[in-house]
């Protein structure tokens, strides 16, 4: 933990949810944000640092994992990490088969990369809150910086830039691909001409145009608010320990069962996310009678 002596409980949890920002600062220019403040006013273009470093190493070493088992896979008795690729590879063609009825092949590796990249983000969860901000932080003052006001949030999926990132990227191919199949016309007519026919086109685009909009705002703040509302509780349960001997068995009893329930939640958003994906993109290819 990045803390001072004179720290409190709200300067406890406003730090863990504070991210490491760079930016251009109106007064201070170009740098790392200070706290939560300079970082609102380093404005739009400002970058959440950890974030995106997280959220990039996660998917490289998901990469890395994958293809080094699928370079040494055997038709013989499959090992162990050999056994595990394949049961999630299995389990994503299973709901890609049961969810998507049109034909790309892009869906089912779009599916898989969504269900392990984001399992991976919400994963990092479970590691204790303190632990790798406390070695970022002394790492840093190796080399001279104050570990006191350094920031640095290890699960992407508690960001909002990082899940509207990912539900916009679904909403472009989903726009994408109801254009492709059902051509300009189709997509505007589908917009505008349904459910009340021609006579209904305002009722209609109002309607079709809020559940369009729907989706990527569904998947986004889903995932978000599950996955913060976890890291606020392990926030929560930290704040238990050097309270004494009883408040730390408490907080390490609470942490653990956390933990167990935690998973469910992290799997559970990372299946919705793909889930969606995949309905979302069978309903752009489908034609809209």
């Amino acid at each position: 933990m990045a803390a001072s002596e004179t720290l409190t409980s709200q300067g406890y949890i406003q730090h863990h949810l504070t991210n490491l920002t760079l930016g251009v600062h109106p007064e201070h220019g170009f740098g790392f944000a200070h706290s939560s403040a300079e970082a609102a006013e380093m404005g739009f273009w400002a970058i959440n640092v950890d974030t995106m470093f997280f959220s990039i190493l996660l998917g490289v070493l998901f990469i890395i994992f994958f293809r080094g088992v699928a370079e040494k896979v055997t038709a013989g008795v499959p090992g162990a990490a050999q056994n595990f690729v394949e049961w999630i590879v299995d389990f994503v063609e299973e709901n890609v088969r049961g969810s998507f009825t049109a034909k790309n092949p892009l869906v089912g590796p779009l599916a898989l990369t969504i269900f392990a990249w984001v399992f991976l983000m919400n994963l990092m969860d479970l590691i204790p809150v303190d632990l790798i901000p406390y070695l970022f932080g002394q790492l840093l003052a190796v080399f001279g910086a104050d570990p006191h006001h350094v920031f640095l949030r290890v699960v992407p999926t508690t960001d909002p830039n990082a899940t509207f990132g990912m539900a916009l990227m679904v909403f472009f191919m989903v726009l994408y691909y109801s254009v492709k199949m059902k051509g300009v016309g189709g997509f505007v007519g589908e917009l505008t001409l349904q459910p009340f026919g021609k006579w209904g086109m305002p009722a209609n685009l109002l309607l079709e145009g809020i559940s369009l909009l729907s989706k990527p705002l569904s998947l986004a703040l889903r995932l978000f608010g599950n996955m913060y509302a976890g890291e606020m509780i392990f926030i929560l349960i930290a704040l238990l320990y050097g309270g004494g001997v009883v408040l730390n068995l408490t907080g390490g009893l609470l942490q653990f069962v956390w933990a167990v329930f935690h998973i469910l939640i992290i799997t559970l958003q990372a299946f919705i996310f793909m889930v969606l994906t995949i309905v979302y993109l069978d309903m752009a290819h489908q034609e809209h009678h």
